[in-house]
């Protein structure tokens, strides 16, 4: 299939009626000119009202529960009411509530179990996206647009990993071409749904953090698509955290492994992962403001240029571990501490450590806090009881800012200049983690100083929106008035 386009639409562009009949605008106007293939998010703040769900349910309060199914049913019919004529609705109503009295079996369930097993979690989170993919599906084929909706489900092979699943690519080559190359080719376009798959012998599974966008990835991948362009609600990516730094620019153009510290609510990293190899490009564009370029986000910069953005993260939290014994090892330590986070399902943002005293200290988010503890005090319940390690400490009062950009190392100076500037604010830093890669440069303060610490590294790597140079008539100087106006 040539020149395939393949869209994936966030969960704030297809966050109401009115936002669905603009993406859906999008993706008809691409479909004159060339295949098109979208994957569609739950609906704004579903996801979050379908877990809140299975947490009552689990807990036995079977008032709650009915009351979001009954605003889950409600958002979607208003949905369905308002994209539709009234003599298409009665079926597309019928298809809706289909789905949504699947799940509610599933919640039942739970509450008589009194437990969430993981592979329910994971067929029932993935309703919020079907949800969605019947609207938008139904509403293109409405307004003359021949699609249809698929359930990724049939195409996404994966392991059997609930809530956290990984891609088998070579399987989900062969059942996304046997699947959506046949509607391609009659002219249909597929709506596909976002964030789960199934494994190699059907048990829903979903793709765990940036799941949707990552769903789009893999299928772009599968399909050998020309171009994958993800939509959401900012210009594109930022050279910071504009809510932290006014002058904030969107870059142009940014290489994929930049991503990797990018705090800014754009893209996961292993998003990029099935496209890499592939060189296939992303685009990062704004569906409230589809006319503006957006970012391109390539395999690699020809040239590398620096710092090229200062992402930050405010909801995170330091861990520290220190051997208490000459008895245990620090490298030892460290190793079981970061196998236990692993397997617990953690991603550590940060390492850094100190080969002295051999402490050292890993930052995690907030919300993944709790499971951190508890996997370290289970894999070294023996070490903490004997006190051959010190307490684990843990500090809240942190954020992390890191400077990001290509070819970091090949400047002199850099890092000395980031942290003068931190320092000049009166920012006291807390850790620093730079790797063998010339990406990142990460750095740990205090919450309350992050805002002024980004913006001081911002301005010193001159990231930001530059005022423009003003042009004199020939002859004339800034400064100076022309001849007779003196």
């Amino acid at each position: 299939m040539k020149n395939l386009l393949v869209m994936k639409f966030g969960g704030t562009s297809v966050g109401s009626a009115g936002r669905m009949r603009v993406s859906a605008g999008l993706a008809a106007a691409e479909q004159k000119k060339r295949p098109v293939a979208i994957v569609v998010s739950a609906m704004s703040k579903v996801t979050d009202l379908l877990l809140d769900t299975m947490r009552h349910a689990e807990a036995g309060n079977r008032n709650v529960m009915e009351s979001n199914l009954t605003l889950l049913r409600q958002r979607h019919e208003e949905a369905c009411r308002e994209l539709l004529p009234p003599a298409e609705q009665g079926a597309v109503l019928a298809q809706l509530h289909d789905v949504i009295d699947e799940f509610e079996r599933i919640v039942n369930g739970m509450a008589m179990l009194g437990e969430r097993p993981p592979r329910s979690v994971d067929e029932a989170v993935a309703v919020g996206e079907r949800l969605s993919t019947v609207l938008v599906s139904e509403f293109l084929r409405a307004n003359g647009t021949p699609s249809v909706g698929v359930n990724a489900r049939e195409v996404v092979v994966t392991d059997a990993v609930f809530g956290n699943a990984s891609p088998l690519m070579e399987p989900t080559r062969a059942k996304a071409r046997k699947k959506l190359l046949p509607y391609l080719e009659q002219g249909l376009l597929p709506v596909i749904t976002g964030f789960n798959g199934a494994s190699a012998d059907g048990r829903p599974t979903t793709l765990g953090r940036g799941g949707s966008d990552f769903s789009a990835s893999i299928l772009a991948a599968a399909l050998d698509a020309a171009e994958l362009w993800i939509w959401t609600d900012v210009d594109g990516i930022m050279s910071a955290d504009p809510r932290l730094v006014p002058d904030a620019q969107v870059l142009e153009e940014m290489e994929a492994a930049e991503l990797a510290y990018n705090g800014a609510k754009v893209l996961h990293p292993r998003t990029l992962a099935p496209l890499v190899e592939k060189k296939i490009p992303v685009w990062s564009k704004n569906s409230f403001a589809p006319e503006k370029p957006g970012t391109r986000i390539v395999p690699s910069m020809a040239v590398p240029q620096g710092a090229r953005a200062v992402a930050s993260m405010r909801n995170v939290a330091l861990v520290s571990l220190e051997p208490a014994s000459a008895e245990m090892n620090g490298v030892h330590l460290m190793a079981r501490s970061l196998d236990a986070i692993a397997r617990a399902d953690v991603e550590v943002l940060v390492v850094s450590s100190s080969s002295y005293r051999q402490n050292f200290c890993f930052l995690v988010r907030e919300e993944e806090l709790e499971r951190s503890l508890q996997a370290l005090e289970s894999a070294l319940a023996l070490e903490l009881a004997h006190h051959y390690v010190h307490p684990i400490q843990v500090d809240r009062n942190v954020g992390l800012l890191a400077a990001v950009g290509e070819g970091m190392q090949g400047k002199p100076g850099l890092a000395g200049r980031i942290f003068t500037a931190i320092s000049r604010v009166q920012v006291n830093i807390i850790a620093i983690a730079q790797g063998s890669s010339e990406l990142t440069i990460a750095v740990v303060v205090r919450r309350d100083g992050l805002e002024k610490a980004v913006k001081a590294v911002h301005a010193e790597c001159g990231l930001g929106i530059r005022p423009p140079v003003p042009v004199f008539p020939f002859g004339q100087s800034e400064g100076r008035a022309p001849r007779g106006k003196q």
